[in-house]
């Protein structure tokens, strides 16, 4: 996209509620910060949203600070290419990113799938995720997405609690797919612990069992379940260096900077054979509509993020019978 027109940028913090306390290994959180971007142009406007990356320190004030010192050079006209040279992957560029796909389907007249290679959208099936909590709160929990065909635990890094909540949702749901989330909390000793409980209670996906920087730790495990990376692999320079250690790449657009290298990082992990899941950071739909675009490239969705909030964008995405749908009016549609 050429911009021959100047543009009007414009920045805005918000702090997204959440519904309740959402627990993870070694956190709770109780809010969601997140940066809006909005790119004025006399034929339209382009919006995009992030919220960063938490455990790289890569906060929706410190984008802001690294957009505002590049407001001369963004309203001046720049396009996706400039950007992947201008900024390194992380929030801010993600939140510009976006808006700038948003801003070209707008000049373009086509939607952003089209501008993308797609041939169309479909509805996707997507994992609702459940914070970490007693076995029967975490059943509960998983029980009241009456809706839902796959649901994600997030695990804490404990074996033998790990394992009650994973059998107690198994046993409240015997046939939903079922994949966890450690976030890091396990090591090369509590990890085979946990392992036969997963394959006994037909666990599908393992996501990021041990600590970003301890992926060695994982060779010679026995996989009676995939396993995937989410912190470990942030952009397609760190696909490159440590893909071998997994079998699947949760991709946040939040991590890699942008839909732009998430498309690149979706194509080249199936190049090396891998397969391809997208996750999200927390966020509106906005956040999940361009995320949503990638996803239709992908084999796991986990596109949940507005359902932990007391209040999403609207219009906003649709969930429905287990999946996610993002109409072209939540962003993206000229």
């Amino acid at each position: 996209m050429g911009n021959a027109v100047p543009l009007r940028l414009e920045l805005r913090s918000e702090l997204l509620q959440l519904a309740a306390p959402f627990r993870i290994s070694g956190r709770v959180f109780r809010d969601s910060p997140a940066l809006v971007v909005e790119l004025h142009h006399p034929r339209g406007t382009g919006r995009g949203e992030a919220a960063g990356v938490y455990y790289n320190d890569d906060a929706p004030e410190a984008m802001r600070a690294t957009l505002e010192a590049l407001r001369g050079r963004i309203e001046a006209g720049l396009d996706r290419r400039a950007l992947q040279a201008l900024l390194p992957p992380g929030g801010a560029r993600n939140a510009l990113d976006c808006a700038l796909w948003d801003l070209e389907a707008k000049l373009a007249g086509s939607p952003v799938w089209r501008l993308a290679g797609l041939d169309g959208v479909r509805p996707l099936l997507t994992t609702f995720t459940v914070g970490a909590d007693t076995p029967e709160a975490m059943a509960e929990r998983a029980a009241a997405y009456d809706h839902a065909r796959a649901i994600k635990l997030k695990l804490t890094g404990e074996p033998a609690l790990d394992g009650e909540r994973v059998r107690a949702v198994r046993r409240r749901l015997p046939r939903v797919w079922l994949g966890v989330d450690a976030n890091q909390g396990f090591d090369a000793a509590s990890l085979p612990l946990l392992l036969p409980v997963l394959a006994e209670t037909g666990v599908a996906l393992l996501e990021q069992p041990g600590a970003r920087g301890r992926e060695a730790d994982l060779d010679g495990l026995e996989r009676v379940v995939p396993v995937a990376a989410d912190e470990s692999i942030l952009d397609l320079r760190e696909l490159e260096a440590r893909h071998r250690h997994f079998d699947v790449i949760n991709i946040k657009l939040d991590k890699c900077g942008g839909l732009t290298e998430g498309l690149a990082m979706a194509r080249r992990a199936r190049e090396l054979g891998k397969r391809v899941m997208v996750g999200n950071m927390v966020g509106t739909s906005l956040a999940m509509a361009p995320a949503f675009v990638l996803g239709q490239h992908c084999d796991v969705v986990d596109l949940d993020g507005p359902l932990f909030l007391t209040a999403d964008r609207r219009p906003g995405a649709v969930y429905r019978d287990g999946h996610i749908d993002c109409p072209g009016e939540v962003w993206g549609d000229p």
